[in-house]
Order: C-alpha cells, then sequence, then structure tokens
C-alpha cells in the first residue's frame, strides 16, 4: 500500500464528517445503514446483469464506469455502518481471515469450490 493511501480510519472519519455537516447521523442507525448496504450492493450487482461469463462484463459498456462509484457507495456504507455499531473494521477483518484459513486450509481446499461443511461429503466420494 502507498504511504499516501488513506487509512480505513481515514476513510471513516471522512464519512462521518460528510454525514454530521448534513445532520444525518440521526437518519443513520445501524439497521437503516445495514439495508442501505444492501441497496447499494444490489445496484452494484445490477450492473452485472444479465452478463454472459465469458462475455464483457458488465455487459454493456455504458455500465462500466459506474461500478467504481456503485463500489465506492458500498464502501461508503460499510464504513459508516461499522462506525455507528461500533465495529473495528480492519480487526474484524484480520480476525474473519484468521478463521477463514483455519476453515479453508490451502491443502484441502486449493482449486475446489465448496463451502467449508461439504468437503467431507466431497471427499468421502472421491
Amino acid at each position: 500500500m502507498s504511504a499516501d493511501s488513506p487509512t480505513l480510519d481515514d476513510l471513516t472519519a471522512r464519512v462521518r464528517a460528510f454525514s454530521e455537516a448534513r445532520d444525518w447521523a440521526q437518519f443513520h442507525s445501524p439497521r437503516n445503514l445495514a439495508m442501505a448496504l444492501s441497496v447499494e450492493a444490489s445496484e452494484l450487482l445490477e450492473l452485472y446483469l444479465w452478463c454472459d461469463d465469458d462475455g464483457p462484463q458488465p455487459r454493456v459498456a455504458e455500465r462500466e464506469p459506474k461500478v467504481a462509484d456503485e463500489a465506492a457507495d458500498v464502501l461508503m456504507c460499510l464504513l459508516n455502518l461499522c462506525d455507528r455499531a461500533g465495529i473495528d473494521l480492519a480487526a474484524a477483518f484480520h480476525d474473519k481471515m484468521d478463521r477463514a484459513e483455519q476453515k479453508y486450509p490451502v491443502e484441502r481446499v486449493r482449486g475446489k469450490a465448496l463451502k467449508y461443511s461439504e468437503y467431507d461429503e466431497f471427499e468421502g466420494d472421491s
């Protein structure tokens, strides 16, 4: 990461200041922010609607610049949600990755697209 890249704390502070300047915190309960996050993620997903796996992504070229905007909306909502819910997103990320590395050891799962609970059943068939 570049030395001048903003940290999650920097991004969260900017989102918080944006919201506070507009007096929007009164509307930003964790519940409402979780719903907003789902809506923004759906708007991102919509840009890829009806794409063929082997075709252009997104299918309509004019949608491509919108992908970054929608991804940024998702990040803003997630940072806002975590801020309001008291979640240290960086710590939660590291904790989750540690657990995922335990659930999905490379030597067992490499190249397989199964849920961790399905590996015993799959390996029993081989």
